[in-house]
Formats: structure tokens, sequence, C-alpha cells
């Protein structure tokens, strides 16, 4: 695991846009594992930038998304499908046939689940997955307690995930309780990870997940074993970790 430390969001944001953009030009039939929430924000706005400026090409990338909300369909507007043509897909070259996200509304979720890990293994798996990750270190929808050797399954979702998600909700009884999320043998097969965090309220699981040893506890921390993953964090969300543990990672 390597860490590349930024002044802010905006640079974490550039860093993460950098490595997508030179993978989708090394191998422009790529498929790409990507993440929703704010932390992604920034990466997507500067893709888009990116290929108004510069015109990188998205034809024939693949894209896989981590989860989706079961009981929302595409067309609501908190469901990731939505999110991913807002702020995304609507703004590039890629045909929507070749962007994926499970199904929240399939008549069988569980069917769905296999479906989507088939459809992955089909593709090639993944070239590079990106991540946020939670204050409960959850990554996707992978919450304390999944385990290891999961692969794309239902999960009822935390508290602490339902409330932080809640601000996009007029209640907390409208956030959906549960959703289809890639699993984390899933996740650890794609070739490259980057994982982003930044701001203050991603300090305290950061400081955990460089300092402790993998648990269950923290999903996350899983990725230590993985040969090839890049945290990119602000100086906030690593402003826990002491700087003896930072130079570990470099």
């Amino acid at each position: 695991m390597k860490l590349i430390e930024t002044k802010d969001y905006k640079e974490m944001s550039e860093k993460a846009a950098e490595i997508i953009i030179a993978q989708v030009k090394k191998k422009p039939n790529s498929v790409l594992g990507l993440a929703t929430g704010e932390t992604v924000l920034g990466t997507y706005a500067a893709l888009v930038y990116d290929h108004r400026q510069h015109r990188t090409s998205y034809q024939y990338i693949q894209t896989v998304n981590l989860d989706e909300y079961i009981g929302l369909g595409p067309n609501h507007p908190n469901s990731y499908r939505y999110y991913m043509n807002e702020h995304l897909f609507s703004h590039i070259d890629i045909p929507l046939s070749q962007t994926h996200i499970p199904n929240g509304l399939a008549a069988d979720v569980e069917e769905e689940c296999k479906r989507y890990e088939e459809l992955i293994e089909k593709l090639g798996g993944i070239d590079l997955q990106v991540l946020g990750i939670g204050r409960n270190g959850h990554i996707g929808f992978n919450e304390p307690g999944t385990p290891f050797d999961s692969i794309t399954h239902i999960v009822e979702l935390a508290e602490s995930t339902r409330e932080a998600n809640s601000r996009f909700y007029s209640s907390l009884e409208e956030v959906p309780t549960h959703a289809i999320t890639m699993g984390i043998t899933t996740i650890m097969k794609s070739k490259q990870i980057i994982l982003l965090a930044s701001g203050e309220k991603k300090a305290h699981i950061l400081s955990q997940l460089f300092e402790r040893e993998v648990t269950l506890n923290i999903p996350a921390s899983i990725l230590k074993t993985h040969p090839n993953v890049v945290v990119i964090a602000d100086k906030e969300a690593l402003s826990l970790v002491s700087k003896d543990q930072r130079k570990v990672y470099v």
C-alpha cells in the first residue's frame, strides 16, 4: 500500500484523475471500477474537464460500479445510476451500454448479485478500482464484519452509513436499508486500486487503517494485502496518522 499525501481535496481529486486517465490511455478498453459519494465528485469533474480539453476517449472503456441501493430505479435522483449519469457518463464519450451498475429494482435480487459477479468476470476483471472509505471502514457497502471472501451480495446498511447518506434525503426513514454491493473478494481481484480520503471526518478511520492490523472490523484493512494499492489522502484526512507511520507507506 502506497500513500500519496495531498494538500487538499482539489489536489487529491486531480491526482486520482491523473491515474485514471493514464490507465485509459495505456489500455483504451480498460475495465474501470467506479465509486459514488462526495469524495469522488472532484475526481469525476477532473475527468470531465480533461475530456473536454484534451479529448481523452472512453469509447471502448467498460465501467462497473461498486453498488446500488435496493428499491431505487435508475431515474431516482438518489440512485447511483442517476449519480453516475449526472456527474460523469453524460459528459464523456462512453456508450451507456458499457456502463454497468447493479439493478436495484431486480425482481430476484439474489440472481442479480450472481449476474453482476459473472458480468465482471466476463469482462475480464477490473483493471483499476476507485474506492472511498466509510467512517466505519467500509469499502463499497461492505460493512464491518463482512467476510473477506465475500463476492457480490446483498447487505443491510449500518446505521452510521445510513446516517451519513441521510443528508441526501428528507429524513433518515427515507434512506434505503439494503443495497447490492461488490464483495471484498471481487474488489481485491482488481489489478490496481486507488483509495481516496478527504477531510477531518475521515481522520479517525485512516489512523485506524494505517496503524491497526488487518481485521474484519475495518473492511478496508484488507487492502494492505493487495499488491497494488495507492491511498490518496489530504492533510486533514491524515491529521491523526503519525509521520513515522506515513513513512512506512511512501
